[in-house]
């Protein structure tokens, strides 16, 4: 027997709402029994919603408001109002497979009443005939991600146990590893399942890396909450804010190091600066297209991102420096097999 299941779609208004949305009408399987699409743009854009809803779903789609809360807010917006034993998590700007619908039911139908999450397959679709952008890449890396919440099926009963995502996470980043240490330290499962998405790669401006660095703070609060080797209980690369931290130093060495009168020691500041930049703007550059543009908006981010992340880090840590660990111990207990029927708040 099929479960039922309620599909929740966060946007901030992206074009590809649509396309998500007639991809999934169109899936050959069991349809879902709501589609709740929450509008998560700021309360001070009083613009209309783009959406298209697709005539098999005309009876069974809701718009909620976000209010602007992030994504992380806008998912406990979706999950709560459905009753569904299962809500399945899709971002605005995947693209469901044709026979998706079908594959979430088997996945559905094999999990173990202890399985908390079923994560799908994303699928990254890269431009042929030349060597993918450092955006690109960024975007690919999705493909090999563990519980991200661009296809994500969440036991209702599960997310009831936890108390659902953070709000604290106001980003589209690091709410969903959160999410599942949370799961896993309260005696949940978390599989993958058959089902693909696909995740085209979104136009972006040359300086969308240097805005991503904001997560550096959401990366601090994840230190706060699961300690400091949540990096490997996740299955999440450390990234390079060490690097990052080694050469905003030494840039900042060489401004300050010449007012106390030490040009010696503020030129080895400097070079040590020019090598650790060039070296991560190469880094940058070598796997990419190497196009003229390509290569400018590398070199001027490359300067740019190392004392972004830090900052971002910096005030992270600060403004979360209160957040307790969280423990199994403050959430409710699943009692072993009990099933979901028995846990909906």
């Amino acid at each position: 027997m099929t479960a039922p299941y309620a599909v929740v779609v966060p946007t901030i208004g992206r074009p590809e709402l649509n396309a998500c949305l007639a991809a999934l009408a169109a899936c050959r399987g069991p349809a879902p029994r709501h589609v709740v699409v929450v509008d998560d743009r700021p309360l001070s854009d009083c613009t209309p919603l783009d959406l298209t809803v697709p005539a098999a779903l005309r009876d069974r789609l809701t718009v909620l408001p976000g209010c602007g809360n992030g994504p992380a807010a806008a998912r406990n917006t979706g999950w709560r109002a459905v009753r569904e034993p299962w809500v399945v998590f899709l971002d605005d700007d995947t693209v469901p497979g044709r026979s998706w619908a079908a594959e979430l039911a088997a996945d559905l139908d094999s999990a173990a009443p202890g399985v908390a999450a079923v994560q799908g397959r994303i699928v990254v679709p890269l431009p042929g005939g030349r060597r993918p952008t450092d955006w690109e890449r960024t975007t690919a890396g999705l493909a090999d991600a563990r519980w991200i919440t661009a296809d994500l099926a969440c036991r209702r009963a599960a997310l009831v146990a936890v108390g659902g995502f953070d709000e604290r996470f106001r980003r589209a980043f690091r709410e969903d590893a959160d999410l599942a240490l949370r799961l896993i330290g309260a005696g949940w499962e978390l599989t993958r399942g058959h089902r693909s998405t696909a995740h085209p790669v979104r136009a972006a401006d040359p300086w969308v890396s240097l805005r991503a660095q904001a997560g550096n703070a959401d990366d601090a609060l994840m230190v706060r909450l699961h300690g400091r080797d949540w990096w490997e209980r996740a299955g999440a690369g450390r990234g390079r804010l060490r690097r990052h931290a080694a050469v905003t130093a030494a840039g900042l060495a060489a401004v300050v190091l010449p007012l106390f009168g030490a040009r010696r020691a503020a030129g080895a500041a400097a070079c040590a600066w020019l090598v650790g930049t060039a070296e991560f703007a190469l880094a940058r550059i070598l796997p990419g297209p190497r196009t003229a543009a390509e290569i400018r908006a590398m070199l001027r981010t490359s300067a740019l991102i190392p004392p972004a992340a830090v900052r971002h880090r910096l005030l992270g840590t600060l403004r979360h420096r209160n957040a307790p660990p969280w423990s199994a111990a403050t959430a409710p207990v699943r009692p072993a097999g009990a099933p979901a029927a028995e846990l909906q708040g």
